[in-house]
């Protein structure tokens, strides 16, 4: 009777705490009135930021040249075999039927690119985060022009790395399938490991246990392993002539019995709706598949807060104003640092950053190579940690304070990592009293960071190096997005400062040190290029610097939507006996 008693009367409080939540949803945050950041261009930045701009201007041109390489998916002759003979739609004509817009998320587009098996453009599949009905959705869309939609080993790790953004972020998720399986050669890369293609069927089943609603839309073959995606989803669509579901297909079943079978009979659309039940909606072609998928995301138990009374033009003309960062964020161009040596004051970057260019600064006299502050970037309070120099002692100390108290506040955290391109020198016993001191206050700020339960977003602006990254929440310490700017640099140590990886005492001639020490910063030099990065998957992709005010507004919005779901969990009801 008392623990019947304990039972209900802990749901009646969670009832309670819901019913105040839901009314905390409707009332206005805090009045905010932090200082702004008057941070123009002075004259004497002048050299420096000129600098950074001619970086920043052929890093765009790089950028171009990948973008429109990506775009083209799989070449000419494979874009006109899938729409003209297979009588397909291409991927981002898919993408336009079924989200509400063309302004979606895109993530990782240069995944796959100078690999040493060869190009993958997109690693042969678009993810992304994109609005269906209002609803912020994951997406993993094959591009069946790559290869035939052929798995490589960058494609299973694309579509895990988009899985755990849904789990992570607690957003559906719609799988657009149409591939032809795994890539044999390739396949002690793709089959046997713990994240390899196995983890694909593994992640549906946690989020359908988490309460994350998978929607699959079989649009082209889905052979082997892949027929299980559309099996393992809450509901599925398939769309008729050009779906197919099977273990093993025609020519399989010819080898294996001599007998001629069509892929439509042997698991088509009709079939599977008909007879296996495999699919839940038949459609006769690609733009109802995606209706029907977008009334299925319709009926999602989500509560999404209502869109604001229309104002007075003026007075949104007048808040819009106010929003806006006092200086151009074409500003940041010119503040991309080409190197660490050419990195201006961080609070410059900040201020073409948040609403109003106001950032409300914690502990600025202490630790002040590391700037930590509250700040809104569009109506979103956000606590930004932001590299101004060495991580020091002190500078550690206030990092690991600053994070503990966002993650007490439920503040999500914005880091903007420029870290310093080698680790400290360790010359005399002074130095080393210094660094051992040192080392014990990151150790203190990479277990803040680690242990924070807040969303985490970081955007590596110059350079992500050595054991500082891992403190400033690099792809290890699993924040819910990172990006990069074209201009960084990602690895040990910065190109140009490899002699700190050899060692000191070595035997070796002069001149073959510095060949080795030369060939090392050669290889530096090509390996922490972003790009060389996002082709492996290291990040989530590379953004312009003047998009970034953008980007961090669609992944605030993307983290705060989980709150609207209503069924994430279910109260269970007391066991009344007779």
């Amino acid at each position: 009777m008392y623990r019947c008693m304990t039972r209900l009367t802990e749901q009646r409080w969670k009832c309670s705490v819901r019913c105040m939540s839901s009314v905390a949803k409707r009332r206005k945050s805090l009045h905010s009135a932090f200082p702004v950041l008057d941070l123009p261009l002075q004259p004497i930045h002048q050299h420096v930021y000129e600098a950074n701009l001619r970086n920043s201007s052929a890093c765009y041109k790089k950028f171009i040249e990948l973008s429109e390489k990506v775009r083209k998916g799989g070449g000419e002759n494979a874009i006109a075999r899938h729409t003209k003979r297979n009588k397909k739609l291409l991927v981002r004509d898919r993408l336009r039927l079924l989200l509400d817009d063309e302004d979606f998320l895109e993530l990782s587009p240069f995944a796959g690119l100078g690999l040493p098996y060869g190009d993958i453009p997109s690693a042969g599949c678009l993810t992304g985060i994109g609005r269906i009905c209002g609803l912020w959705c994951v997406f993993i869309a094959n591009d069946a022009t790559v290869k035939g939609g052929t798995a490589y080993p960058i494609t299973v790790k694309k579509q895990l790395r988009a899985q755990e953004v849904a789990i992570q972020n607690r957003l559906p998720c719609v799988y657009l399938v149409d591939s032809g399986g795994a890539f044999l050669p390739l396949q002690s890369e793709i089959f046997p490991d713990k994240n390899q293609g196995g983890r694909t069927f593994y992640n549906e089943a946690i989020m359908s246990a988490m309460k994350i609603p998978q929607v699959s839309v079989v649009c082209g073959s889905c052979t082997a392993g892949g027929a299980y995606i559309p099996t393992m989803a809450e509901e599925a669509v398939m769309v008729h002539r050009i779906g197919t579901i099977f273990l093993g297909g025609p020519p399989l079943v010819k080898a294996a019995t001599g007998e001629e079978v069509s892929p439509e009979d042997l698991g088509g659309a009709k079939l599977h709706a008909e007879v296996s039940g495999c699919v839940d909606h038949f459609a006769w072609d690609e733009k109802e598949a995606y209706d029907h998928t977008r009334n299925i995301v319709s009926t999602l138990n989500f509560q999404l807060p209502e869109e604001e009374e229309e104002e007075d033009e003026e007075k949104m003309k007048k808040r819009k104003a106010e929003e806006e960062p006092l200086y151009s964020s074409e500003d940041l161009l010119g503040l991309a640092p080409l190197s660490y040596n050419h990195s201006l004051d961080v609070k410059m970057v900040i201020s073409r950053l948040t609403d109003g260019s106001c950032f409300q600064e914690f502990k600025a006299r202490f630790g002040t190579t590391l700037i930590t502050g509250f700040a809104k970037i569009h109506g979103h309070l956000v606590g930004i940690v932001a590299n101004n120099g060495e991580l020091s002692y002190q500078a550690a100390l206030k990092g690991s304070h600053f994070i503990q108290i966002c993650d007490q506040r439920d503040v999500p955290l914005l880091f903007l990592q420029n870290t310093a391109p080698t680790a400290a020198l360790t010359l005399s016993t002074t130095q080393a009293e210094m660094n051992s001191n040192r080392l014990k206050a990151q150790g203190s700020m990479l277990s803040a960071v680690a242990c924070a339960s807040v969303p985490k977003i970081t955007v590596v602006i110059g350079g992500c190096h050595g054991a500082d990254s891992y403190a400033m929440c690099g792809r290890a310490f699993d924040p819910n997005f990172l990006f990069l700017w074209p201009n960084a640099r990602v690895s040990m140590v910065a190109p140009g400062h490899s002699g700190s990886l050899l060692p000191p005492d070595s035997e070796q001639e002069e001149e073959q040190r510095k060949k080795q020490e030369d060939d090392l910063n050669r290889r530096l030099e090509e390996e922490s290029s972003a790009f060389f990065s996002s082709g492996r998957l290291w990040d989530d992709g590379v953004i312009l610097p003047q998009d970034t005010r953008k980007v961090l507004r669609d992944c605030l919005d993307i983290i705060r939507q989980q709150r609207y779901q209503l069924s994430t969990e279910k109260v269970q009801s007391p066991l009344l006996r007779m």
